[in-house]
């Protein structure tokens, strides 16, 4: 209907027009808010895009072009075997070191694959829930036993949401299995290692790119953190290799974009630049040599036009509600700091409810979590919601939200994120009773 459409576009000038004529910029709060919208935005941008989201969206377009339908419905359809769908589902955090917002791509893809909801759902939940180095922090820092209701939490978390999510929408995933057992999967293009290989070597380019300092200026993973980009330039040498010997892009100019990315990597102390020199040129030389290589630059740019702008407007969103806190910066929202401190003292219902709640809306970049909790059990927090808050927080947030329902839909969303809630809760009220 024609005058729908009008009216719903007239509905939204006057909502803009009112937002603009009733801005409150004498509010001191107000302008606090916004300058933490946009601090958050801008954080975001510098340490996550480039060296988190880019690779995501290779890797996603990996599985959407070379990752063969027939892989994705054994090891994640209707039809696979539950216990070796959710078992690889729930484990993918300790390979992926990933937040809520990385992982999206990567869900997106193989939910697009044909992955059964359940299977997908658990792999979305688990992906930043179980990030090893995060697990080892919480244990260093907040308490051994913290550490461990952290991943049991987020393992059981991962199987019973996607299972009870698999169970509500029985009748949608029943008519999958049928149309999935008719399904002729193609013969695979290549050897399925050579795949993986190639999958594997951007993982293990996101991962270590990535890789955090611990708290220890010893060990293992700190030396990891020390040679974080050595080990990364290794992989980036295999990638290489992949794309000539998999892929057969021609050796030249795989060549040239290795020298001008070493030759970024001298020139400017920043990875940003090499990392972006990179990504760019693997896309263009992967786009002019068409086939699947084409094709896996254009399904990474599809992914990239559908989340990037949803998660632009999230994290504006989460900054000017809830303030931006990273690094050490604390720059407060429109809801003040002090009113969550508050209200997540003890270990009552609401408290561990509010805590799931915020910790759901709340962004948090990998890692980041375990200083601002550190801070909140110091400020009065109970250990009951502070675990309510570890256990919704990283695999949920306001960006995260809104990407989700453009892949699933808002009621499966608001199922997903009040199975999260929900279960937060619990969590919180058993281990704040016991410990």
């Amino acid at each position: 209907m024609e005058w729908k459409k009008e009216i719903t576009i007239l509905f939204w000038i006057i909502v803009l027009f009112l937002l603009a004529f009733f801005m409150p910029l004498e509010n001191l709060q107000f302008k606090e808010a916004v300058l933490a919208a946009l601090d958050l935005s801008k954080w975001y941008a510098r340490e996550h895009v480039i060296l988190c989201l880019l690779p995501a969206f290779l890797i996603a377009g990996v599985i959407s072009v070379f990752v063969s339908q027939g892989s994705v419905l054994k090891y994640f359809g209707a039809n696979a075997k539950k216990w070796l769908a959710y078992s690889v589902a729930s484990v993918s955090g300790t390979i992926l070191a990933v937040c809520s917002c990385t992982i999206l791509p990567l869900f997106s893809s193989i939910h697009k694959r044909g992955a059964g909801l359940g299977p997908a759902v658990a792999f979305l939940y688990s992906g930043p829930a179980i990030n090893i180095l995060a697990i080892i922090l919480t244990a260093n820092i907040l308490g051994f036993e913290m550490g461990v209701a952290r991943i049991v939490g987020a393992v059981v978390f991962s199987v019973v949401i996607g299972l009870v999510m698999s169970l509500i929408y029985s009748q949608e995933e029943k008519v999958k299995v049928e149309n999935q057992m008719n399904i002729v999967p193609p013969p695979e293009s290549r050897p399925l290692w050579q795949t993986s290989f190639h999958f594997f070597t951007l993982v293990f380019i996101l991962v270590f790119a990535n890789w955090g300092a611990p708290d220890s200026n010893s060990g293992f993973l700190f030396w990891i953190y020390t040679n974080k980009w050595l080990l990364t330039g290794v992989f980036g040498l295999l990638l290489a290799y992949s794309l000539i010997k998999f892929l057969n892009i021609k050796w030249w100019w795989v060549l040239l974009v290795l020298v001008l990315t070493a030759a970024a990597a001298f020139l400017f102390p920043s990875p940003l630049i090499p990392m972006v020199v990179a990504i760019f040129g693997v896309s263009l030389i992967t786009m002019l040599h068409g086939g699947e290589n084409k094709e896996w630059a254009l399904s990474s740019w599809d992914f990239t036009k559908q989340i990037m702008p949803l998660l632009a407007l999230g994290v504006l969103a989460a900054g000017f509600l809830l303030g931006s806190t990273h690094d050490n910066t604390q720059m407060p929202g429109v809801i003040p700091a002090h009113w969550i401190a508050d209200l997540v003292g003890g270990n009552s219902v609401f408290s561990n409810f509010f805590a799931s709640i915020v910790g759901a809306f709340m962004y948090f970049a990998t890692l980041t979590e375990v200083p601002i909790l550190q801070g909140l059990l110091a400020a009065g927090m109970g250990k009951g919601p502070a675990l309510a808050l570890l256990l919704a927080g990283p695999s949920l947030s306001l960006p995260n939200m809104l990407v989700i329902r453009s892949v699933i839909g808002t009621q499966k969303t608001l199922v997903y994120v009040g199975l999260v809630v929900l279960m937060a809760t619990v969590s919180g009220l058993i281990y704040g009773g016991l410990f």
